[in-house]
């Protein structure tokens, strides 16, 4: 998809001066009007950025309610380490999608499995503790994507049942409470189901061209869906990777 700037008049000129007349100076054109900014359709990622997310949770979920044994936590990091490569793939893809707050969500994600799988597959001292504390700071990003996330319905409600979980996890880490990590594996199966729910209204809206389940998209977010053309290049000329800084 191509896009042009609206054209604006401007000339090339320099006035004609003697050999000693001093250079006037030499204004370029307008280019507006030769511009072109080349836009690519891509597939929506999300799908797969939150059935990951709800796969490596199952996975993390099982392992805290004990239906693995403390042997199984190797297996379960390596089950859970592809999860960063996948995650990490769906937030290049939503930067270029144009769409920050998906990007970094999906980013930070993948980072996170990415700790948790090296922590718990080295075995490294202290490494519970380690990851209570990574939680909690987790926590903190997590409710600051809350803030900005709710006209994204889908993104919303996977960020709101995962901050009671990344808060038991992190406690349980630091405390030690069985409870707590009953708790946050509980909540992990919750974290999984509302993923799932989320992926598959995404794929089938994509599929056919219209919400098919609710997703709850408002503001500026149902806007970009169901919007004209024109409101999809409302500011583009404003918008990073056009305009020269970020």
């Amino acid at each position: 998809m191509t896009t042009a700037s609206p054209a604006a008049g401007g000339d090339d000129a320099a006035p004609d001066g003697g050999p000693d007349a001093t250079p006037a100076r030499r204004f370029e054109p307008d280019l507006r009007s030769m511009t072109r900014i080349n836009l690519r359709p891509i597939a929506s990622p999300m799908p797969l950025g939150f059935f990951t997310v709800a796969i490596a949770s199952v996975m993390t979920g099982c392992l805290q309610l004990g239906l693995f044994g403390p042997e199984a936590r190797g297996a379960v990091a390596l089950c859970v380490l592809p999860a960063f490569a996948l995650q990490l793939l769906v937030s290049v893809l939503a930067f270029g999608a144009r769409d920050v707050i998906a990007a970094t969500l999906m980013g930070v994600f993948a980072g996170s499995w990415l700790a948790y799988a090296l922590v718990m597959f080295s075995g490294a001292a202290d490494g519970l503790r380690v990851l209570g504390v990574f939680n909690l700071a987790f926590l903190c990003f997590g409710a600051l994507m809350t803030a900005v996330t709710r006209p994204k319905r889908a993104l919303w409600f996977v960020l709101a049942v995962s901050l009671p979980r990344w808060a038991a996890t992190g406690l349980s880490g630091l405390t030690g409470a069985e409870w707590l990590t009953r708790t946050s594996g509980a909540l992990g199966l919750v974290v999984a189901l509302v993923a799932m729910y989320a992926a598959f209204a995404l794929m089938l809206e994509d599929m056919r061209s219209e919400e098919v389940l609710p997703i709850g998209r408002s503001g500026p977010a149902r806007t970009a869906v169901h919007g004209d053309l024109a409101v999809q290049l409302r500011n583009l000329e404003r918008q990073a990777g056009v305009r020269r800084t970020l």
